[in-house]
C-alpha cells in the first residue's frame, strides 16, 4: 500500500526507460528540501541512518495527524539524496495511518535495483524503517503512551 502522491511516483519510475529513471532520481536529489533552521542549529536531534554509506540524517514530526519529513543528506551523495526527495515528495504531509501502511520494498517496484547497488538499496530501506519508527515513538508520545 502506498500514499497516491508516493504511488504516482513509483508508477512513474516503473514506466520509464532505465536511462531516465537515473536522471529521475537525480531530480530529486536536487529538489530535496533543505533542513529548517531548527534543526541545523540543533543537529542532534536528528537521528542518523547507520546503514546508509555517507552521513545521512531523518527527524519526523507529527501535525494534526500528518507527518512532516526532514532530511539531511550530503550533495556528494546523490543516490541518496535522490531516494530522500522521493520520500519527502512521496509521503511529507500524509497520514500516520499512510506512512505506517507504505511498503518496505516500494523502491524495488521503482525499478531502482537496476540502478543502485543492495548495499544502497538497504540503506534505502533503513531510512523508511526509520521514518515508521519515529512515527510510532511520536504518535504514542502524542497519546501519553
Amino acid at each position: 500500500m502506498l500514499p497516491a502522491a508516493l504511488e504516482e511516483i513509483v508508477e512513474d519510475f516503473r514506466t520509464s526507460p532505465r536511462e531516465m529513471r537515473l536522471q529521475m532520481l537525480l531530480d530529486y536529489s536536487r529538489s530535496l528540501p533543505p533542513l529548517p533552521e531548527r534543526y541545523v542549529d540543533a543537529h542532534e536531534t536528528l537521528e542518523r541512518v547507520a546503514e546508509c554509506q555517507t552521513p545521512f540524517f531523518v527527524a519526523v514530526e507529527i501535525e494534526d495527524e500528518r507527518v512532516r519529513l526532514f532530511f539531511d543528506a550530503p550533495p556528494e551523495a546523490p543516490t541518496t539524496r535522490g531516494y530522500a526527495g522521493i520520500l519527502a515528495a512521496g509521503l511529507d504531509g500524509v497520514s500516520v495511518r499512510e506512512v505506517l501502511e507504505t511498503s518496505p520494498d516500494f523502491a524495488l517496484s521503482m525499478g531502482l535495483g537496476e540502478l543502485v547497488s543492495p548495499l544502497r538499496l538497504r540503506g534505502m530501506s533503513a531510512i523508511l524503517a526509520r521514518i515508521k519508527r519515529q512515527v510510532v515513538m511520536r504518535t504514542e508520545t502524542s497519546l501519553g503512551g
